[in-house]
């Protein structure tokens, strides 16, 4: 599988995540990122044995967009403690149903998610389970049906933008699991991973990588 490399030196690797494509293996032996550009890395530059890449976030399998990898075990410490001081600036671009009531808004949920399930519920703010999660939403144009967001995420947790947005009331277009409602099964979810920033591990240069979403419906409504 042909992954596009956004931006690669010595010390990272930043690529274009296709969708529906798992980050590390899992129980659906489906081929992931990792072992991809693992062996990708090993017969470009025809390295013998184990080839180390450091996974250092993630998104939801269904989601595509942009990701950072570390080629050295410095970088992926160096990364995470980027990520920990919340210095990884990303920015997603999303098509949602329905046309938000507040064009621009900062949405503040307390989530909890249920391992054996695989699902994150909204809870109450005093319930001890939920995790404080932050975003920002932009509403940049809408048909009256759909409406494309550019969401900021502050925090990275698990299926975030989804249940915020689908708590709000604005599901994403193509969510089976948040939005089951409104969306039929087949539909692709229309989330996408359009802007990381963040200070590169070792020159501490700020790195500003983007990719851009398909040409294809939802996406084709509006130039993004």
């Amino acid at each position: 599988m042909d992954i596009n490399i956004l931006y690669e030196d010595n010390h990272l690797l930043v690529v274009e995540k296709p969708v529906n494509i798992p980050v590390q293996a899992d129980d659906s032996k489906d081929q992931d990122m990792l072992t991809i550009l693992k062996e990708d890395l090993k017969v470009r530059y025809n390295k013998p044995g184990n080839v180390y890449l450091g996974l250092v976030h993630r998104l939801d399998r269904p989601v595509g967009g942009v990701m950072v990898f570390a080629k050295t075990s410095k970088a992926a410490s160096r990364l995470s403690d980027v990520i920990r001081k919340n210095e990884l600036e990303r920015k997603y671009v999303a098509v949602v149903r329905g046309v938000p009531k507040q064009k621009k808004a900062q949405l503040t949920h307390y989530l909890f998610k249920d391992t054996k399930k695989n699902q994150v519920f909204a809870v109450a703010q005093n319930d001890k389970r939920g995790k404080k999660a932050i975003l920002d939403y932009e509403m940049i144009d809408t048909d009256g049906e759909l409406s494309l967001l550019s969401v900021h995420l502050h925090t990275g947790r698990s299926h975030q933008i989804r249940v915020q947005l689908s708590t709000s009331g604005f599901p994403l277009y193509g969510d089976q699991k948040y939005g089951q409602h409104v969306n039929k099964p087949g539909q692709q979810i229309a989330l996408w991973a359009h802007t990381l920033s963040f200070p590169h591990p070792t020159t501490k240069e700020i790195i500003t990588v983007q990719s851009f979403p398909p040409k294809e419906y939802p996406w084709d409504l509006w130039t993004i």
